[in-house]
């Protein structure tokens, strides 16, 4: 399900800040070449190089990676970079070069950093300016402090100058071996003008399994004996035979064998000349087949799953199971009126443990002692979905675990636990699942975020409940595309403008649904002082353009209410009243509808226009005239649909002008064959959202300044 596509206009700006304020707080330090975990989507929001290379602010003209892994699954990987600064930005790019990494089961090698001026001189980087630091994310979480960034600090790097580095990271014992998995994508863009790179592999491990191709000419990946002998399909049993995937589009260049059983390796290469001009990307049949141009992996989707149950059910019901008792009656004895138990302990675990921000599975999937996550009060995202199993009261309901892949087609990808990004608690409930997201620490019980919901996840489920950690049938499962309330947003301005054209107003907010999530958590997590900037961007965004003076909102941890927000905004010369007449729109957020289907492709069929999750958005305006003013009201409109109603007023009763809009949305989606009574509905609501309010002033005050352009229509038009 796509997030809906009717939010109000402010939302639809604050979306991408508020992605901007999560990728702060979470951020990994960044590697320029070496990553542990390359993503596709990542490779497609890269903008394609200029035609010349010397554009680009750096050019990496040579890229050479070499893997190696072992049948125990430990593996070295060695990344060698010869990287030309053409710019400024470049310089920038690479003044500071970082490498992530858990000391727990990795090591990280920086044998050589080296500058070579255009004059032929060459400058080493010493070792002492290499530092290894806990990651930013767990810096107030000493538990944690094995997941590090080593990083270089390059002085003296100039426009022109040449970088050279190596880069050596070793995996030994992995809490997942003898598992083991790599993708790779290589570059299109041009950055890169030479690529090679170097897989290899214990025979053992992958003599007798297919490599399997896929690409646009490929409807399936089709599999093929890599040295010959007959070709095996990959099967759900466990310790199924390890698979190497290769796009059609970038093939090896070479394969060999080596040795003798058991010491036989596989070895494959890639050379790869990229044009400074290239810009092709994957074909959309690829995409749909894989994520990446290389993947292999020693896991099927059952293995990986059966793996992380043994990670996250570690204490089930553990020996310490009188202290975890206690620990619960604590817990419930703050529940509060109308709460259930389960609201009680969600609320406990969501927020009075502080969530460490690192992505899924940093520790390698490790859980710490539950009664150490409570003495410590923090714990990462698994941990906490682990203490609130632990925390259900006896006898408890079906309580599981769902692991969620950011794809439409997840459990079509090719398994890897690089793809798992976020864990959830699926409660059964009255022959119904709710779903929890306890790591947001602000989301109502039950909330999901709709990036969440309505896709399909890998359910980890409790082997408590008959459930065994053998073959499940039920390994995919839909996550719910309901919210546990219904979903309204109403904003209130009432304002004020003088004789002198200035506008002040004080504008609120109510909001139940993803948009009170998403303004929960952007308030939960930007410190008091920058309320008033986050205000700001609302207020921009709905069109204001004058500076916020105060702003509140409600406590974010409230969830059991509607989140508000309220803020006070005033604008100079608002209005020129020496011109005759003036015209304003109401000062009211525009109201975001889905914009009318495109025509589809000769023989494509035309799919339905989404509206998302059912919701009841209503917008009011009360606004001041000063004395001498002569208003004339836009006329309103009244729409009736089965999927959506719209209806809006407007009014005056003395100096004082009214404005209303509603729109409900009734169903989740317009079937294609009924566009074009939907473009009449997106037409009349358009129109009405374009009148004026008409108003004459019978004197205009000596001095008065007629505004800027972008200063004299709060609301932009549709």
């Amino acid at each position: 399900m796509k997030p809906s596509g009717r939010l109000l206009l402010f939302l639809r700006t604050l979306s991408p800040l508020l992605l901007i304020a999560f990728v702060m707080r979470t951020t990994l330090a960044q590697q320029p070449v070496q990553k542990p975990r390359e993503k596709t989507s990542e490779k497609k929001a890269e903008k394609a190089a200029p035609s010349e290379k010397e554009a680009n602010p750096a050019q990496i003209e040579l890229l050479e990676t070499r893997y190696r892994f072992e049948a125990n699954g430990d593996s070295r990987k060695e990344v060698h970079a010869r990287v030309h600064i053409n710019s400024e930005l470049g310089v920038r790019q690479f003044a500071r070069l970082n490498f992530d990494y858990n000391r727990a089961f990795q090591s990280i090698d920086i044998p050589l950093v080296r500058i070579t001026h255009p004059s032929g001189g060459t400058a080493d980087i010493l070792p002492s300016a290499i530092t290894d630091n806990p990651n930013p994310a767990v810096v107030n979480a000493p538990a944690y402090q094995d997941v590090r960034v080593k990083s270089v600090r390059v002085l003296s790097l100039a426009p022109g100058d040449a970088l050279e580095y190596r880069v050596v990271t070793t995996v030994s014992h992995h809490p997942l071996a003898p598992h083991f998995w790599l993708d790779h994508s290589f570059d299109r863009t041009g950055v890169v003008s030479e690529e090679i790179f170097e897989l290899d592999l214990p025979a053992s491990a992958f003599e007798k399994a297919p490599v399997r191709t896929f690409g646009p000419k490929t409807a399936d990946p089709a599999s093929v004996s890599p040295f010959g002998g007959p070709s095996t399909l990959l099967s759900t049993r466990l310790r199924s035979p390890g698979q190497i995937y290769i796009s059609a589009d970038t093939p090896e260049t070479s394969k060999e064998r080596k040795g003798e059983y058991p010491d036989a390796r596989l070895f494959y290469k890639w050379l790869r000349n990229t044009p400074a001009a290239a810009t092709s990307a994957k074909t959309p049949a690829q995409s749909e087949s894989s994520d990446a141009d290389l993947i292999v992996t020693t896991l099927t989707w059952q293995e990986l799953a059966s793996i992380l149950k043994y990670s996250l059910y570690p204490f089930f019901r553990p020996e310490g199971g009188v202290e975890i008792y206690k620990k619960f009656r604590e817990v419930v004895s703050e529940q509060v009126k109308g709460e259930s138990y389960l609201e009680t302990i969600y609320r406990f675990v969501s927020q009075k443990i502080r969530t460490v921000d690192l992505p899924l599975g940093s520790t390698g999937f490790r859980i710490r002692d539950p009664l150490d996550v409570f003495s410590s009060g923090y714990a990462t995202a698994e941990e906490k979905a682990v203490l609130f199993l632990l925390l259900l009261p006896e006898p408890y309901p079906a309580c599981h675990f769902a692991l969620f892949v950011p794809a439409s087609s997840a459990e079509k990808l090719i398994p890897r636990p690089s793809l798992l990004t976020r864990i959830l608690l699926v409660i059964e409930m009255n022959r119904q699942r709710v779903f929890l997201d306890p790591a947001s620490e602000v989301a109502p019980f039950g909330v999901i975020s709709a990036e969440l919901r309505g896709k399909t996840m890998l359910m980890l489920n409790n082997p408590g409940h008959g459930q065994t950690f053998a073959e499940d049938p039920f390994l995919w499962q839909q996550s719910t595309l309901d919210l546990p309330f219904a979903a309204s947003q109403k904003v209130s301005v009432a304002a004020a403008l003088t004789a002198d054209g200035k506008l002040s107003a004080k504008v609120h907010y109510s909001m139940r649904g993803d948009n009170e999530l998403l303004l929960r958590v952007a308030f939960h997590q930007a410190p008091k002082e920058k309320w008033k900037d986050l205000a700001q961007l609302l207020s921009l965004s709905d069109g204001f353009r004058g500076q916020v003076t105060s702003v509140d909102a409600s406590d974010p941890y409230a969830t059991r209410e509607p989140f508000t927000v309220d803020y006070e905004i005033a604008q100079p010369r608002f209005v020129n009243w020496s011109k005759k007449p003036v015209r304003i729109p109401a000062l009211l957020p525009q109201l975001g509808l889905p914009d009318s289907p495109a025509k589809p492709a000769p023989g494509a069929a035309t799919a339905p226009i989404e509206l998302g999750t059912p919701l009841e958005v209503e917008t009011k305006m009360t606004l001041r005239l000063p004395p001498g003013t002569n208003i004339a009201t836009p006329t309103g409109t009244s729409v009736q649909r089965d999927y959506a109603t719209f209806a809006s007023q407007y009014s005056t009763k003395g100096l004082t002008v009214s404005a209303s809009r509603h729109i409900n949305f009734l169903l989740r989606e317009v079937p294609a064959e009924r566009a074009t009574d939907y473009n009449a509905f997106l037409r009349a609501v358009l129109n009405d959202q374009a009148q004026d309010f008409t108003l004459e002033h019978e004197s205009a005050p000596a001095g008065a300044h007629e505004p800027a352009p972008s200063q004299a229509s709060p609301i932009p038009k549709p």
